[in-house]
């Protein structure tokens, strides 16, 4: 495991006590019941413990306090699935500090600082994950096309939309259309049209720009999903220990310790590729290849212990009542953003000239 410091140590187990307490399951399902994408009441707390700034610089509000310490916070929520724009601005306002001029990053960096602004990357025009395959165009400052799943679409305030020739800024406005888009996780995703809408181009961070800001997103999405990923863990294993079958507790069984013994072990793997992929993202070296390495192999673990922890409950497992399903039905929806194993793998063999 990484070693923290006192301040990153404390920065986790606030973030661990507040979901625990303030953002348990039961609260993203009042959430899901309400139609709505997220509680913006938590997410103004959110914004007032300062995560929503934690990898900005502090000359524009934040607390530059690196990927690491911001992935320790997204391992906790995930947890308990708390519903947040806390990855899709966080991954947004990183496409602004890398490819951003001081004039953009002063208009919109504070604001996503604050939480005031709520920013999400838009890429995908298809039914899986491409960053090559981009048909929006910019014509004389405006840009046009829409993206088909974009994060927290209908909550943004601004979107970084790749296009053709680059990122560019778009406010919402005229213009810009959202049609939500009811996905297995119930959070809010949506269709956004662009209809020659004025957009800012970032000009800086080089022709690499947009793959390094994906992998950033692809770094924070592994954050979560081991959150999530460890969750089921340790509630399967809390229900083997309690369910009697055959006058035994399921705990007893030795072909079941082996089969949590093989989730504890990917459980590790899982840890040791998101901490590599953060401290890269500290570091800056190897980001992209430890960034494949991350999401290929949170994608991998997360789908075995999601699928291990319904069976291991049993038929309860997919009911309403049991929190254990709602881990499985994000987990899919993760798996895919960004990039899925075989999408990964494939990068990472091209990145290494294969």
């Amino acid at each position: 495991m990484a070693i923290l410091s006192e301040e990153q140590e404390m920065l986790r187990d606030m973030a661990r006590d507040w979901a625990t307490n303030e953002s348990p399951v039961t609260a993203f399902r009042k959430i899901r019941d309400s139609g709505e994408s997220f509680d913006r009441a938590a997410w103004k707390t959110m914004a007032e413990m300062g995560w929503t700034g934690v990898v900005i610089p502090e000359s524009y509000g934040g607390s530059d306090f690196g990927w690491l310490s911001m992935g320790l916070v997204v391992e906790e929520l995930g947890k308990t699935l708390t519903a947040s724009p806390l990855v899709a601005s966080t991954v947004a306002a990183s496409a602004i500090i890398l490819g951003g001029s001081k004039e953009q990053k002063a208009k919109w960096l504070p604001g996503i600082a604050s939480g005031a602004v709520i920013a999400t990357l838009a890429v995908d025009e298809g039914p899986r994950h491409d960053g090559t395959a981009l048909s929006a165009s910019v014509s004389g400052g405006k840009l046009s096309g829409t993206k088909a799943f974009v994060a927290e679409a209908e909550a943004a305030d601004l979107f970084v939309v790749a296009a053709g020739d680059g990122l560019y800024l778009v406010e919402k406005g005229d213009g810009v259309s959202v049609a939500p888009r009811k996905l297995v996780d119930r959070r809010g995703f949506g269709e956004v049209t662009f209809d020659d809408v004025a957009a800012d181009k970032l000009a800086g961070g080089g022709d690499t720009l947009l793959d390094d800001v994906l992998d950033r997103a692809r770094i924070l999405a592994s954050a979560e999903m081991l959150g999530m990923a460890q969750q089921v863990f340790d509630v399967t294993l809390a229900y083997l220990k309690q369910r009697v079958q055959f006058n035994q507790v399921l705990a007893s069984f030795q072909a079941l310790q082996h089969r949590m013994a093989d989730l504890f072990a990917d459980l590790a793997m899982m840890r040791s590729a998101l901490e590599g992929g953060l401290q890269a993202l500290d570091s800056g070296f190897g980001i992209a290849r430890a960034a494949c390495v991350a999401k290929a192999e949170a994608n991998r673990v997360l789908h075995k212990i999601s699928n291990e922890g319904i069976q291991l409950h049993g038929g309860i497992g997919m009911t309403d009542e049991y929190d254990v399903g709602f881990y499985l039905k994000r987990a899919r929806v993760l798996e895919a953003q960004w990039g899925n194993g075989t999408f990964l793998k494939d990068r990472f063999a091209a990145l290494a000239g294969y």
